[in-house]
């Protein structure tokens, strides 16, 4: 028992005065003091070993025994000191408390002790066994898998329930841990969901709200807790699950357990009459419980108690067997304290809801514990004992030894010794909700204080490191705030008379929560919580306008699919792409990005799924409309905005907020007439409707474009007094295929007229007298049909039986006015195959049966009828209950029908003598049949009046050559023909299947054959089937159904196969229209692809052998005319299939002849069409398509825009139009067909200056432009109408110049060895003028003669066309009129290659790539020829700059010729020696060789490696090449090999290598290969200066998360030696992660990093208060702030006040006062010295010329003046005073 002691012993009472309450919360308790008290009272002996193994559960306990063994003192001495200790409220600080839990320690080794050696057993056993119980709250460390505790239901969802647990802890009980029952039940429907309604009608039946009630108390046993790791804002997730199975909620029970009283868990296994056989799964037991029906309350419904449903019950009673136990579920009975087990004798009776009579052994202010059957410890905590929430006095209210009833509510099957928690609140004793009271009312305590609602908390009591306990104004009902949510930031102690949150305050503070068990509010008073708009997405009210945050794009194959949009801490929402704006946005991903803050207004919320959606249409957030988002809020004329998300051919669907949505006829849509919705709405759109009419019990709602206020009073009377049967005139206001719209003259209402209500005649005879009417004609004699008053609708008919029925008043228009036997008018709505519908006036329909037809209609073909056909019938039956109308038709007589229908065995008027009825009819029977009728697909016959067949198309030929008529093969067959047939078995007519003859019903006919094979005697036929099918074999079919991408073919009555349209002809034109090419009943030869017998799945084609087979890359040739089927349609493109494995894209520049007529939406999916192979690479598997008609109809037809492929030819100064294919930073990329991509730079797009040139342009625009070059297999075109004109003159290039032809220019560069000189209109020609051919003197420096943007006149001296070079002269002598042929130049080779302009470094119009692959690679701002300001990175003059990691751009592929270019590498070479000085006659300067391209080549870099090993230049040059022609892995080898071979005493350039290496591996390697480079680089370099490359590199990289996890790690490393690194970090919070307060908060951290170091302190302040005044986040208030501690800790340097004056004067807004007020300040500073003086008046004087007026610069000269009198007089006086001593 020792070890037992030593766990449970910190947990003793005696620490109810300490700070630290027993009463745990979830958060763990901070303990230091503890060990203090184990180190006073452990100085004697060391710790026993046995207390080892504990250590890790108890490391956040208190100390175990203390150290030294047993206590000095006698029981009765600890005695008196405890109760001492409980008295004493004085002492409640920390040490005080481990100090006596220390004692008490070592009082309970010397009880163990006593009670080894003496087996002492006295009355001093109860007293250690109280002292080694500790109250213990439950909390998520304590559950533990095989817990049980008492729960309520609290929410109820689909799939688990959530269960409110002791201590604010929640529970999940999944749908299959409810029973075993229940979970077999839906492992049922899962294996049946293949039947969708079954699947939704079985969902619907495992109703977990119809199982479950909230408040419903139940005992749950834990499966598993799960704690998730703490998300990026340190939030962790716990998740318990639970089970009440039976088997797990009564564990721990067995059969001697079971007593009157105890409570169980139990199932329902069956209903019986009488009660509830239930199952209570008791170990090693077959006990059942049984529940009378009189012992469950009344107002517990029967569905409740279906099998797998379970209840918590308690015991009454067990029956003589011992095998069933009587139940109660009364509430009264559960709820009863009054009952308890007393007949228990083991502790497995008392499980978590069994009520206890405990044992009261001690009592605190934090807790009771008890026992209970005098050894089984108990617990109530805090909360449970109601000394927290209710404030009760547990001293005064239990006393120790006295008794009381308790429940229990938890185990703790973790504690070493058996213990239970129970609880004493009245509510959970009773097992009822707790009520609320408010101003008198009971009611909800959720009723009364909703989540997230605000209220005035007033401090009850505090609980130093638990929280608070508030009243928050509702009665019964206490509020707790936790420690945690006391205030923003962490709170380490609440104290109950001082502080903030003392007793009695009064806060704000907002519902988080409500646990319904233990029976609090849960509070936050952070202020964070309190301004947050929404807690949870329940909060989030539909249709509200909210504020957010873009937190990120969703990116789908379509491009932007729509954003997250975050509207409140945790809870965000997706805008769909359609909701992004009101208009479709070609490239919304420019638009928004990360971190914009937008206005949005949610359309609707689904907190089950965590989901929001929200809308930035402007058109639904800035609406005043009402958003409607239910039913309740709907009302006849209300006009909301609604969005149409789907285009329906006759209407739309309206989607509003929420999950309401609305109808849109189409003739609702528009005060006009329109035809196709899609050429009027696109989905998407927001409109404006009016509410027609709803029908919520159905879910109906009709909506109208149509302004009710444009619909009058006077129209509003008119429409009310029409009648239906009214006959009125009308007006002809617009006519159409299918409608006249008209006006009544009367009333001027708008009304259809049906074009088939004109007359009573055949369809024909209508469209004639369609052509007779005209627009403003008017037609008299119409009579109302319809009226829709709701709709404002009328259909009139102008039928002159309807019309005379309405004179006469005789037109049937309600139910009402029905009666069986009268003959009254109406017309043909509607044609099935056993019916006709016949409609009357207002919608009124009524059946037609077939057998209510005259015999001699009802085999033809639609009964002979025609829709809008006038009949006159009489009414038969009439059902008002049902709403139904039966008629039939006079001529019809009832004994004829009878007979047909009720017509027996014996065969009447039989054609076969041997068929004397139906029984004589056998499978194989050879007979005859007279033809009835001939349908499309089959022979209608009889073989008596009484007995009908039908004989399938598929059963009249065996071959092709029989079949006179392709198209109607059954056209050969007349009426009343006799047949020679065979029975094949029977056709039900219902389903269409093939059966048995023994299957015969009354809806079935004898299904026959008239094929000669089956004729024969000798023969009996076999029915084709699947499984005699063979892939490959060939068949007659017959086209049974088109469908809208196949044909149904029959093979035989039982076997259909599916033909795809493509596979339907060799012929592309008869696949235009395919029911027009291949109508029902069209004889095919077909030939079988594949059969799956399985499925019942067969496959055909009927195109040729050689041409069905599917079309291969091996067949499919260039120039190749070919069928394929549209399988995609997008703005860019068309999709088109050729086979199963070839397609391919029919781009924009391939869809017309004229690129004004291509347009993508002009096909529609799966269409047929005819397409021409222009490219092909079959090993790629590339296709170029085209359906230019001069491709794939006749290649005479007109071309106005011409096709180009790779193989064209592009001359310089042709005219072309193609279509932009990217709009990029530099220019335009032009698609002219397929892959050959043309550009137009910035510069060649318009004559005039484009502002916004990009919003001039969009992708897939068709531009006109001319080619200006097609240089290096890059074409460039120019868009500008001046060069596009016919007139133009194109400009020069180098094969145009020829030596000694004269030219005009402009010095574009000057360098010492020439200048170089760009050609007067030319593309970008230039050419190099040495120095030598500068003047006929000798010229040593060209700068010194020429600068850039002179303008020269210059000779050409030499070209080679083949290297680009030109050199030029300027000597004077060159533009004499002699005739001087011999010219003296220095270098038969001097030159320069021509400059293209791309190494024009003030050109924008660099070197473009279409797949913009070109990157940036910096770090090469250590390269010795770069500018001087380029030394220190971080060094700060006049402004504070962030990282750089340099700019050397090696998208150029080239060493450019800069201020240091190739040609000087060259000259520096040969670097001059005193010899070659001595010689000047024979040194050539050979720059002029060099070109000004660079190098070219791989091979051209390693020539000139050789030469310049040491040049980081060439190398990072070299990578960029690599790169440029995608050679990732030769790039990284060139920096290995660069790194290995420049000199080790070139530090700088070493660095420039591995700074480029590193940009290399952030730009296309992985964080493992940036890591690897990163850490060599600081092994060979300056480990601070890497550090900042890599972070410069991210922050241009737009790696921002990157970069400052890596500032963090600078400054931890380099923090207290540089200062730089701060500033750097600061720099780069305010500017590129636009975070000023975290700038901010560096500054503490820097300046006690950097200690006592002035020179760093001086480096580091002004920085920051200069960031203050340069970010465009800064604070400049906070920057004069640090100045000003500046200037007062150092007011001698001066140099302080100058730079606080650059700043203020440097600023966008100047404010004169503070800027005249810090130079009057300046210059009374003490220690200013006169030459200091001067110079701050001079820049004072300066300022006020520039900025003031005449009067304040008077008073910077008197300011002067004084400041230098006042100096002299105290120069003076010191000089008096030294000669006084």
């Amino acid at each position: 028992m020792s070890s037992l002691k030593r766990k449970e012993r910190p947990a003793a009472p005696p620490a109810a005065k300490s700070a630290t309450p027993a009463s745990e919360s979830s958060r763990p308790s901070k303990r230091t003091k503890s060990s203090e008290s184990g180190k006073e009272n452990g100085k004697k002996d060391a710790p026993k070993p046995v207390s080892a193994p504990l250590v890790s559960r108890l490391k956040e306990e208190e100390p175990l025994f203390p150290r030294g063994g047993g206590s000095v003192l006698s029981p009765l001495e600890h005695k008196q000191i405890q109760i001492q200790a409980n008295n004493d409220v004085l002492f409640e600080q920390d040490s005080g408390k481990a100090g006596k839990k220390g004692e008490k320690g070592a009082k309970g080794v010397k009880k163990q002790q006593k009670r080894k050696s003496k087996g002492d057993e006295t009355s001093s056993k109860p007293g250690h066994a109280e002292d080694s119980v500790k109250i213990e709250s439950l909390n998520f460390k304590r559950l533990v898998k095989g817990s049980l505790v008492l729960g309520s239901v609290c929410a109820i969802n689909a799939l688990d329930i959530a269960v409110a647990l002791p201590n604010n802890l929640i529970g999940h009980v999944s749908i299959t841990s409810v029973s075993d029952s229940l979970a077999q039940r839906v492992q049922a429907f899962a294996e049946n969901d293949e039947d969708d309604d079954n699947t939704d009608d079985d969902t619907n039946d495992v109703d977990l709200a119809a199982l479950f009630q909230i408040g419903q108390y139940i005992r749950a046993y834990v499966v598993s807790t799960i704690d998730e790791s703490a998300d990026a804002q340190g939030k962790g997730r716990r998740r318990i699950e639970l089970s009440l199975k039976p088997v797990h909620a009564n564990s721990g029970m067995t059969e001697q357990d079971v007593v009157t009283n105890c409570t169980l868990m139990a199932s329902v296994v069956s209903v019986e009459d009488h009660g509830f056989v239930m199952d209570i799964s008791i170990a090693d037991s077959n006990m059942r419980g049984f529940l009378p029906r009189k012992q469950l309350d009344k107002d517990v419904p029967e569905e409740r108690m279906q099998p797998g449903s379970v209840l918590l019950c308690v015991a009454t009673g067990k029956a003589a067997n011992g095998k069933v136990v009587q139940l109660s579920a009364l509430r009264a009975t559960l709820g009863s304290i009054k009952q308890h087990p007393s007949e228990a004798t083991t502790i497995g009776t008392f499980l978590p809801g069994a009520v206890a009579d405990v044992l009261v052994s001690e009592v605190s202010e934090h807790g009771i514990v008890g026992k209970l059957l005098g050894h089984l410890d108990v617990t109530a905590d805090l909360v449970h004992s109601g000394a927290g929430p209710d404030g009760v006095d547990l001293e005064e209210k239990y006393k120790v030894g006295s008794r009381l009833k308790a429940r229990v509510i938890c185990t703790f099957p973790a504690a070493k010794v058996p213990k239970l928690g129970i609880s004493v609140l009245p509510h959970v004793l009773s097992l009822q909700t707790k009520p609320g009271i408010k101003d008198g009312q009971e009611a909800s305590p959720q009723d009364i204080l909703p989540h997230s609602a605000v209220v005035e908390c007033k401090v009850e009591r505090v609980e130093a490191e638990i929280g608070l306990y508030v009243d928050v104004g509702v009665s019964n009902v206490p509020g707790f705030v936790h420690i945690s949510r006391v205030k923003d930031g962490k709170v380490d102690a609440l104290f109950e008379n001082s502080g903030p949150y003392k007793i009695g305050s009064v806060h704000p503070g907002r519902i988080v929560g409500y646990n319904a068990f233990d029976g609090m509010y849960l509070l936050s008073l952070e202020k964070t919580v309190l301004e947050q708009p929404f807690l949870r997405i329940d909060d989030v009210p539909i249709g509200a306008v909210v504020l957010g945050v873009v937190e990120k794009l969703v990116i789908n194959s379509d491009g932007l699919g729509g954003l997250i949009v975050k509207i409140a801490d945790g809870i965000s929402g997706l805008v769909p792409e359609m909701h992004l704006a009101d208009v479709h946005l070609q490239h919304p991903e420019k638009k928004f990005r990360e971190g914009m803050k937008v206005k949005a207004r949610v359309l609707s919320t689904n907190p089950a799924m965590h989901q929001v959606r929200l809308t930035l249409k402007k058109t639904l957030v800035n609406s005043d409309l009402p958003a409607i988002k239910s039913y309740e809020e709907l009302a006849v004329g209300l006009q909301a905005p609604g969005t149409i998300i789907n285009i329906l051919q006759h209407g739309a669907i309206v989607q509003f907020y929420g999950r309401l949505r609305g109808f849109l006829p189409l003739s609702e849509m528009s005060e006009a007439y329109i035809r196709d919705p899609k050429e009027h709405f696109r989905v998407g759109q927001v409109v404006s409707i009016y509410i027609i009419s709803f029908d919520p019990d159905a879910g109906k709602l009709i909506v109208s474009c149509k302004d009710p206020s444009a619909f009058g009073l006077d129209k509003q009377v008119a429409l009310q007094k029409l009648k239906v049967g009214d006959v009125v005139s009308a007006r002809v206001t617009q006519k159409t295929e299918d409608d006249i719209f008209v006006e009544l003259t009367e009333s001027s209402l708008k009304a259809i007229l049906p074009v088939g209500h004109l007359t009573d005649k055949s369809t024909n005879k209508t469209q004639s007298a369609l052509k007779k009417v005209h627009v403003n004609q008017v037609l008299s004699d119409l009579v109302v049909l319809e009226k829709n008053e709701g709709r404002r609708s009328i259909t009139l008919s102008h039928k002159p039986s309807l019309v005379k029925a309405g004179q006469e008043g005789k037109l049937l228009a309600s139910l009402e006015n029905a009666r069986v036997g009268d003959q009254v008018h109406g017309f043909v709505r509607n044609i099935t195959p056993t019916a006709a519908f016949v409609q009357f006036g207002a919608r009124l329909t009524a059946l037609l049966p077939k057998s209510l037809m005259p015999r001699d209609v009802q085999a033809l073909p639609d009964f002979g009828m025609h829709k809008f056909q006038p009949l006159l019938v009489k009414i038969t039956s009439v059902n008002r209950d049902t709403s139904r109308l039966v008629v039939a038709i006079p001529a019809a007589g009832d004994e004829e029908v009878k007979q047909v229908v009720k017509a027996g065995d014996e065969a009447v008027n039989s054609l076969d003598p041997s068929i004397r009825s139906m029984d004589d009819i056998s499978v194989g029977k050879l007979t005859k049949a007279r033809v009835v009728s001939v349908k499309e697909t089959q022979l209608n016959v009889k073989l008596a009046d009484n007995i009908q067949g039908r004989i399938d198309v598929s059963q009249i030929f065996d071959s092709w050559d029989e079949i006179k008529h392709p198209k109607n093969p059954l056209q050969q067959f007349k009426q009343k023909q006799i047949l020679q047939v065979r029975v094949l078995g029977v056709h039900d007519a219902r389903n269409h299947r093939f059966l048995p003859i023994t299957h015969r019903s009354s809806h079935s006919v004898l299904e026959l054959s008239t094929k000669p094979s089956d004729l024969k005697e000798d023969k009996e036929p076999e029915p084709l089937s699947f499984d005699n099918i063979k892939a490959g074999s060939t068949s007659l079919g017959f086209v049974n159904n088109i469908a809208r991408n196949n044909l149904w073919i029959s093979l035989s009555p039982n076997v259909r196969g599916r033909l795809d349209v493509m596979e339907a002809s060799d012929d592309l034109s008869q696949l235009k229209d395919v029911a027009e090419s291949f109508p029902i009943g069209c004889a095919l030869r077909l030939r079988v692809l594949s059969v799956d017998p399985e499925n019942k799945r067969l496959d055909l084609s009927a195109r040729s052998p050689g041409s069905a087979n599917a079309l291969t890359w091996d067949k499919v040739e260039q120039n190749m005319v070919l069928p394929g089927k549209v399988t995609k349609v997008n703005d860019r493109q068309l999709m088109v299939k050729l086979s199963e494995s070839l397609a391919g894209p029919v781009h924009m520049a391939d869809l017309a002849d004229d690129y004004d007529e291509a347009n993508t939406l002009k096909y529609s999916k799966n269409e047929l069409v005819r397409v021409a192979v222009v490219e092909l690479d079959k090993s790629n598997k590339r296709i170029r398509l085209s359906t230019r008609p001069s491709r794939v109809l006749n290649s005479a037809l007109p071309v106005k825009d011409k096709e180009i492929t790779k193989n064209s030819k592009l001359e310089v100064g042709e005219i072309i139009r193609g279509f932009v294919k990217n709009v990029s930073d530099k220019g335009l990329f032009i698609s002219l067909g397929g892959d050959v991509i043309a550009m137009a730079q910035i510069k060649n797009l318009s004559d005039s200056y484009l502002k916004d040139w990009k919003d001039h342009f969009q992708v897939d625009q068709v531009v006109k432009g001319r080619i200006i070059s097609v240089a290096d297999g890059r074409i460039e075109m120019s868009l500008r109408p001046s060069v596009v004109d016919k007139d133009y003159v194109p400009l020069i290039t180098v094969a145009d110049l020829k030596e000694g032809q004269v030219i005009t220019g402009k010095v574009r560069k000057v360098e010492e060895f020439g200048a170089f000189i760009d050609v007067d209109g030319s593309a970008n020609v230039s050419g190099l003028c040495h120095r030598s051919e500068m003047a006929d003197k000798t010229v040593k420096d060209a700068r010194t003669l020429y600068n850039t943007g002179d303008r020269v006149k210059a000779i050409v001296l030499k070209v080679d066309v083949n290297t680009k070079r030109i050199n030029l002269g300027l000597k004077p002598s060159y533009f004499e009129d002699d005739d001087e042929d011999d010219m003296d130049i220095d270098g038969e080779d001097d030159g320069a290659a021509l400059n293209s302009g791309d190494e024009d470094d003030d050109d924008d119009d660099e070197e473009m790539s279409d797949d913009g692959g070109a990157i940036l690679i910096t770090g090469t701002d250590n390269i010795q020829d770069e500018s001087e300001d380029e030394a220190s990175d971080v060094e700060m003059e006049e402004a504070v700059a962030g990282l750089d990691a340099g700019g050397f751009d090696w998208s150029a592929g080239s060493l450019d010729v800069e201020e240091k270019s190739s040609g000087v590498v060259a000259e520096t070479a040969d670097a001059p020696s005193k010899k070659s000085r001595r010689e000047p006659q024979i040194q050539v300067d050979k720059t002029a060789e060099l070109d000004v391209h660079g190098p070219q080549t791989a091979s051209d870099y390693e020539r000139l490696l050789l030469g310049q090993p040491d040049s980081s230049q060439l190398w990072i040059a070299y990578m960029a090449f690599q790169m440029h022609v995608s050679e990732l892995a030769n790039a990284r080898k060139i920096a290995e090999r660069a790194i290995k071979t420049i000199n080790i005493r070139e530090d700088t350039e070493k660095l420039n290598v591995w700074v480029a290496y590193l940009n290399l591996e952030v730009a296309y390697g992985t964080d493992e290969s940036v890591e690897e480079v990163f850490k060599r680089a600081c092994t060979y370099n300056d480990e601070q200066e890497v550090y900042e490359r890599l972070a410069s590199i991210y922050i241009q990289s737009s790696k921002r998360k990157d970069a400052d996890e890596l500032f963090e790690k600078m400054v931890k490393k380099f923090g207290s030696k540089s200062a730089d690194v701060w500033v750097n970090y600061a720099h780069f919070l305010h500017t590129s992660a636009q975070s000023p307060t975290r700038a901010r908060e560096l500054l503490p951290r820097a300046t006690q990093a950097l200690g006592n170091q002035k020179h760093l302190y001086l480096a580091l302040m002004p920085k920051f208060a200069a960031l203050e005044f340069r970010s465009p986040n800064g604070d400049r208030d906070q920057g004069r702030t640090l100045f000003e501690s500046l200037l007062a800790a150092y007011p001698k340097k001066f140099d302080l006040w100058n730079q606080l004056m650059d700043l203020e004067t440097s600023a966008d807004v100047v404010d004169p006062a503070t800027v005249r007020d810090l130079f009057e300040r300046g210059s009374k500073v003490k220690s200013l010295k006169p030459k200091q003086a001067q110079t701050w008046f001079r820049r004072w004087d300066k300022w006020e010329e520039e900025n003031g007026d005449a009067k304040s610069r008077q008073r910077v000269k008197v300011l002067a003046q004084e400041w230098a009198a006042k100096k002299k007089a105290a120069q003076g006086a010191k000089a008096e005073a030294e000669d006084d001593e």
